[in-house]
């Protein structure tokens, strides 16, 4: 779908404190590169966490066709809050440090070609989901990647290399919980290291860990892997890498509507990459088609 030509109202939302400092650049660029001719623009900036989702909800109410979010993969999830099963267009110009749901969408971290992407305006309505009534547009997790989100959450250097140096540590003296999971009639137990729920196929940084994901087929994608070795861990890194790790006698794949999860023990949790409090248990559910993006 591609909006008609009349002037558009549309808000960008900046937060100054995503990532590794792409988006201090960013209003420079949405003065050269935005179509003057096809919208008239705010730019709003977060004052406090989760302030976004605030921020697009008023925009909506105010009558804007579009609100993009500056950032993250966690700042695009604190403005989807404020716009999901609405009408009003969600965008993204990235500026985080994984960048998954924008690596998954095929939107380019360049601001120019981003911002040339939102002139088209080309829109899909994708899914959304929730994990204990949580919203997650691209991934949320349980188990290692929650427990790497966590820390990684207390560093003062954001980018790969963070998570990283935080794998390294964590990996050798992380135990891996039971999980019992039910879904379409099925209930299974595994012992795992991480236990993902994808909407989009990736956590970040090009690495797809679900890569049959599609962020508008009415699914999720349940990711099992087992616990390994650090000696097996290193082709499982590079399969993760190269869109492969489907193919790994150590990884499940499983597309649910909705599921649910009892864990031997209180685990760390993510959503969209921020972390969650812990939980021992989880309920999954998709919610089709409510969100209403701009896409290549």
């Amino acid at each position: 779908m591609v909006m008609s030509q009349h002037k558009k109202k549309i808000v960008f939302i900046i937060n100054p404190v995503s990532g590794i400092g792409r988006q201090k650049k960013t209003e420079k660029s949405i003065i050269k590169y935005l179509d003057h001719d096809a919208y008239t623009y705010e730019i709003a900036y977060t004052k406090y966490a989760h302030h976004a989702g605030e921020i697009a909800k008023e925009y909506a109410n105010k009558g804007f066709e579009a609100v993009v979010a500056i950032g993250g993969d966690g700042s695009a999830n604190d403005v989807a809050q404020g716009l999901v099963n609405s009408e009003t267009i969600m965008g993204i110009l990235p500026a985080g440090s994984g960048n998954g749901l924008a690596h998954h969408l095929k939107i380019p971290l360049s601001h120019r070609r981003a911002i040339q992407i939102i002139n088209r305006l080309k829109i899909s309505r994708i899914d959304t989901a929730t994990l204990n009534n949580k919203l997650f547009i691209s991934i949320a997790g349980l188990g290692f990647d929650a427990l790497v989100a966590e820390e990684f959450g207390k560093c003062s250097k954001r980018g790969f290399f963070s998570y990283f140096r935080i794998i390294l540590k964590q990996f050798s003296k992380y135990k891996s919980p039971v999980y019992t999971v039910s879904f379409d009639g099925k209930r299974i137990e595994r012992k795992a290291i991480i236990f993902s729920f994808a909407n989009s196929d990736q956590f970040g940084f090009k690495a797809s860990i679900a890569p049959t994901a599609s962020i508008n087929d009415g699914f999720i994608d349940l990711c099992i892997v087992k616990p390994i070795s650090l000696l097996r861990a290193i082709p499982m890194a590079l399969k993760l890498f190269r869109k492969k790790i489907d193919t790994s006698k150590k990884v499940e794949l499983y597309k649910v509507r909705e599921a649910r999860v009892e864990i031997s023990e209180s685990i760390p949790c993510h959503i969209d990459g921020d972390p969650s409090e812990r939980v021992s248990s989880a309920v999954i559910k998709i919610n089709p088609a409510s969100l209403n993006f701009i896409v290549p």
